[in-house]
Parts: C-alpha cells; structure tokens; sequence
C-alpha cells in the first residue's frame, strides 16, 4: 500500500514505515504532520488518483529531524575581468517518518427505525 503526496512543490511516493526528507516544515521533533495533498493512493490491488487531490485518503507522519543538507558551492567567475565570488548554501529539511497511510471509510447515517410510537 502505497501514496503519492505532494509537499513543498515536490511529489514523494511514501508507504508506512518510510522515512522522507522533504523542504523544511517548521515544526519540533516528535510532532505529527498531516499530509492533505494526495495525488494518488494504491492498496495493492487498484489504483486511485485524485482531480487534482484526494479527499478521502490520510497521511500522517512523524518528525524525525530537523537539519540542512550538504554545503554547495556557488562559484561566479568572469573571464579577463578580475570578477570571481564564492557563496556556500545548505538546505534545510525535515525527515519524516511516515505513520500511517489509510483510506478514510464515509460515514452514512444510519437509517431510523420505523417504529410506531403510543401516544398514552
């Protein structure tokens, strides 16, 4: 059983128990994050895709960590100038692992019983 979500502007295919570093989300360790924005979910056996989102699939993880990713070098040089910078950037991310991923049964009504009432 499978989803596919879709968080800060990327797509993740997540089942329960994987760990996905996602953009940075901003909240502690050990808090729940609930994904809304699911593109597609899967149990096995048939395949459901939403236009655009699903409304009646859940996922819920875990935060596992914060942190930033490795240091990147950005390097500007112009030839015969004299022009060069050097500038560094990390990314911030959030690990998190996934909990739960579920369809959501629709709730109905049940229907009332058509018994008679005696009026006394």
């Amino acid at each position: 059983m499978y989803a596919i979500i879709e968080t800060g502007g990327k797509q993740y295919k997540v089942s329960k128990g994987d760990q996905v570093y996602i953009e940075k989300l901003g909240k502690d360790e050990g808090k729940t994050v609930n994904f809304d924005k699911v593109l597609a979910f899967s149990d096995g056996k048939n395949l459901k895709t939403g236009k655009p989102y699903l409304k009646d699939i859940k996922v819920s993880g875990k935060v596992v960590k914060n942190g930033k990713g490795k240091k990147i070098i950005i390097f500007k040089f112009k030839a015969k100038k004299g022009y060069k910078r050097t500038q560094g950037h990390r990314q911030p991310y959030t690990c998190v692992e996934i909990t739960n991923v579920k369809a959501v049964e629709k709730k109905t009504a049940p229907k009332a019983d058509k018994k008679q009432t005696e009026v006394k």
